[in-house]
């Protein structure tokens, strides 16, 4: 990933503009801005997770920050741990049941229903202006019952990237923008001994990059509007299996990854210059096998609408924080657009503020990736939206491979999704 040096002028300055004139917390237990910030003192731990890919750089990112940071609020000790993501869930609920976990946490949206009771939302924290800055895609990513749960510093994508050699091979015919277009390409390609498209269905795929955007371009949705019931068996569900199905029977992708995730890369048809067009990788996994005058971005897919998956990284101050106002007064200083547009440049994602500006004016491909941002979603917040995710995966498998009707598969897996949500 790129880096560029670190935008600390004036940061002393903006930090308080960040702040609302509230006093005490939120009544749902939030966290607002202090009376007198000047006397706030305490400890602040943070725990975060690789979003810069070199460790050395993202200690060094935060290290710059805290130093600012503490410049401005000396009696205020903020110290920023960098963790792995494997088991990053058991390791944080182990340490909140045990009272020994970070006063701010990094978390993505599926996991905000999970700890919601242990988060401090941040209505009264942050001005109206800066809530108001954010995308409304992501205001909605990370709000839960009416309340903002964590301040968003990055976001990403995963609209259509296509292959410009893979069509170049078939006559350069223009890139598809719905379901049709590509199945109309797809015996163009195979002929070609191209895949149109590549499907990873193993079972430790996340369906977030796979199956869920194409329900949401077919305009279904996981769950019900009470959250308590699911919709994924709807006919919008059954259309979205239905076109996966197609590209399986049609030998439109590789049948082997409906089962097994490739261990890397380097083993699969995409890194062949094979597979013409993805919604589960980015120009970072495919750059050095295509090269990046060979990658082409585009809306995502649609059918009723185009919509692709992206999640959206937040810091959150948890319930049990040692001082929720030392906790406050940190993460109003890391929701400056200055901190956010650096800490994005460095880890290669994108803004989750509207006026943010471009943030890679000399990168054609990221440019044409954060144009994308404003039509990507994290779907519904809900607590047993992974619980859902499990039951699924392996039914939408069973369709795949010819062993279920799109239809009786996820009727089989609504059933079981029903018991898990008190239905």
């Amino acid at each position: 990933m790129k880096t560029k040096a670190f935008l600390l002028a004036a940061a002393g300055a903006l930090a308080a503009a960040t702040l609302t004139a509230c006093g005490s917390g939120s009544g749902s237990g939030g966290v607002s801005a202090p009376a007198d910030p000047a006397s706030v003192e305490g400890t602040v731990d943070m725990w975060v997770y690789p979003v810069i890919n070199d460790k050395n750089q993202h200690t060094q990112f935060w290290d710059k920050q805290i130093a600012a940071f503490q410049a401005k609020y000396p009696k205020i000790k903020v110290k920023a741990e960098v963790f792995p993501w494997a088991n990053r869930d058991t390791a944080l609920q182990t340490a909140i049941a045990a009272r020994k976990g970070p006063d701010v946490a990094y978390l993505i949206p599926d996991q905000i229903p999970k700890y919601a009771t242990s988060i401090a939302p941040v209505d009264d924290l942050l001005s109206p202006q800066v809530k108001e800055s954010y995308l409304p895609n992501v205001r909605e990513s990370v709000t839960m019952n009416g309340h903002l749960m964590g301040v968003p510093v990055l976001v990403s994508a995963n609209p259509l990237m296509c292959d410009k050699k893979a069509f170049a091979a078939i006559g350069n015919p223009p890139f598809p923008k719905t379901w049709d277009e590509l199945l109309a390409l797809a015996p163009r390609f195979k002929e070609a001994g191209i895949y149109a498209t590549n499907y990873y269905g193993g079972a430790d795929a996340s369906l977030n990059q796979s199956f869920y955007p194409v329900l949401w371009q077919a305009g279904g949705q996981v769950f019900g509007k009470d959250g308590r019931s699911v919709a994924f068996n709807d006919q919008s569900g059954v259309d979205a299996l239905t076109f996966v199905k197609k590209l399986a029977d049609g030998g439109y992708v590789d049948k082997e990854q409906i089962t097994t995730t490739p261990a890397s890369l380097e083993q699969t048809a995409l890194a062949q210059n094979k597979v013409a067009c993805t919604w589960q990788n980015v120009p970072a996994d495919v750059k050095s096998f295509w090269g990046k005058e060979n990658i082409e971005i585009l809306p995502p897919l649609s059918q009723k609408s185009p919509v692709g998956y992206g999640t959206v990284g937040t810091l959150s101050v948890l319930q049990g924080a040692k001082s929720k106002p030392a906790a406050a007064l940190w993460l109003s200083w890391v929701a400056q657009p200055e901190v956010i547009k650096a800490y994005d440049v460095a880890s290669g994602y994108y803004s989750p503020q509207k006026d943010s500006g471009g943030l890679y004016p000399d990168d054609p491909v990221q440019t044409a990736m954060e144009k994308t941002v404003p039509t990507m979603t994290v779907g519904q917040l809900n607590p047993k939206s992974r619980d859902v995710m499990g039951v699924l995966n392996p039914e939408i498998q069973a369709a795949l491979l010819g062993k279920k009707s799109p239809k009786q598969a996820l009727d089989d897996a609504a059933k079981v999704a029903a018991t898990q949500l008190g239905g």
